[in-house]
């Protein structure tokens, strides 16, 4: 079983930028495809973006298309999310896993992104 750690979250501006890391600890992580998803208590977890096992497909939700970037090293087992132009509803608790959620691994504790003047 793959172990999931998210990091690199915190507190910024409108307009400004964050990195997120996930670092997955465990074997077999270069043959999934991954997502980023993000959730605020009660609402529903929301695929923000996901990357093919390879690294080479990306997709984005239309939300955020355009302002994220999601890339791996799956030498380093670790898949990541530049965020730019980060604006206020970007503002959730950040979380990775397998793109395919229906073999998910164990949440991870996620890491907060607060997007405020």
């Amino acid at each position: 079983q793959v172990q999931l750690v998210e990091s690199g979250g915190g507190l910024v501006q409108p307009g400004g930028s964050l990195r997120l890391s996930c670092a997955a600890a465990g074997t077999g992580f270069s043959l999934y495809a991954m997502g980023w998803y993000r959730q605020a208590p009660g609402k529903q977890r929301e695929l923000v973006a996901s990357i093919s096992s390879g690294g080479s497909i990306t997709n984005y939700a239309d939300s955020v298309k355009g302002r994220f970037v999601i890339f791996r090293d799956n030498v380093k087992n670790t898949v990541f999310l530049q965020m730019n132009s980060l604006k206020p509803e970007d503002t959730d608790v950040y979380y990775c896993n397998r793109y395919e959620l229906g073999r998910a691994f164990k949440w991870g504790q996620g890491t907060q992104v607060t997007v405020s003047s």
